[in-house]
């Protein structure tokens, strides 16, 4: 579609940024309309689309619009959070009517309504039908299983990705621009792909409070020391050693043959102060028990008279 022109050859930066947003990835699924877009089918079953044709789909699309008088009649419809902050930014770059909301049935087709709009649509499944009514010319992102019915110029992509359909509309609104003659192609387009992204509310606020926290956390650590450096200028008084002047007593070391001498004097001391409290305890017990009072084991037996009951104790 690009012809011998060199100028509308796709550069590498372009193809580089297709494939960053995932323009080429598809679906599993595969309308027999859309064969003629895709390259290939991967391993696991995702379609990956031609980025040749989608070039070629993009620059007839930008022909398309650009040669519409009014730039107002164009209307660019989206009813996905993905695609309606494109919606708007591309229609602020050209001029276009956004319609960034739920497509309502009848805006078409129904004359009678205040929001009745006869201008060309590139969108989903309603606007597509409504504009076969009445003869609009259609242009559309459509993905692998898209049907192509009421499209006219199809521009086969990925369309559900966010980052995809932002930079889609970033594409087209560039070369419309640039068809245009509003910005020149020797140099970059001074607007950047991410303008055109959606992004989430409620990740963005998330996002702004870690920012703000890891910011009040930064200061307070790296903030300058106001606090004046203490002052030691009084004299400090000496510690004495407290162990100074006490005498220490240090045993002397006893050998083998001394502890067995101190053991051996221990124990027949034991020997003597035993026998004479057995003897005590003997007169105070019946006379039917008797102690045999061997310094070899100090043993206490009991013999009964009938040597018959238990041990009296």
């Amino acid at each position: 579609m690009s012809g011998a022109l060199d100028v509308l050859q796709k550069k590498e930066e372009d193809v580089l940024k297709f494939l960053a947003a995932g323009t080429h990835l598809g679906g599993t699924n595969l309308d027999f309309q859309m064969e003629q877009y895709i390259y290939k089918r991967k391993s696991d079953g995702i379609y990956i689309v031609n980025l040749k044709r989608t070039w070629e789909k993009l620059l007839l699309a930008a022909r398309a619009v650009v040669a519409i008088e009014n730039p107002a009649d164009v209307n660019v419809v989206s009813s996905r959070n993905p695609g309606q902050r494109a919606v708007l930014k591309f229609a602020a770059a050209t001029g276009a009517t956004p319609l960034a909301c739920r497509f309502t049935p009848g805006t078409v087709t129904n004359q009678s309504r205040a929001a009745f709009r006869s201008q060309d649509f590139w969108a989903a499944h309603q606007p597509l039908t409504e504009a076969s009514y009445v003869n609009l010319p259609t242009i559309a992102l459509c993905n692998t299983d898209s049907p192509l019915h009421y499209v006219d110029i199809a521009i086969p992509c990925n369309n559900k990705g966010a980052h995809s359909v932002g930079l889609m509309w970033w594409m087209l609104a560039r070369e419309v621009l640039r068809m245009r003659g509003t910005i020149s192609r020797e140099h970059p387009w001074e607007v950047m792909p991410d303008v055109y992204f959606y992004r989430d509310p409620e990740e963005t606020e998330k996002e702004q409070q870690a920012a703000a926290e890891k910011a009040v956390t930064k200061e307070e650590f790296q903030g300058e020391w106001t606090a004046p450096p203490p002052e030691f200028t009084a004299p400090q008084p000496e510690v004495a050693d407290w162990s100074e002047g006490v005498q220490r007593f240090f045993p002397p070391a006893h050998s083998a043959e001394t502890a067995a001498l101190l053991y051996t004097a221990s124990l027949y001391f034991l020997l003597e102060l035993a026998v004479p409290l057995m003897r005590i305890v003997r007169l105070f017990l019946p006379t039917s028990q008797v102690f045999d009072t061997s310094f070899n084991d100090l043993t206490v037996c009991s013999k009964a008279k009938n040597n018959s009951g238990p041990l009296a104790m």
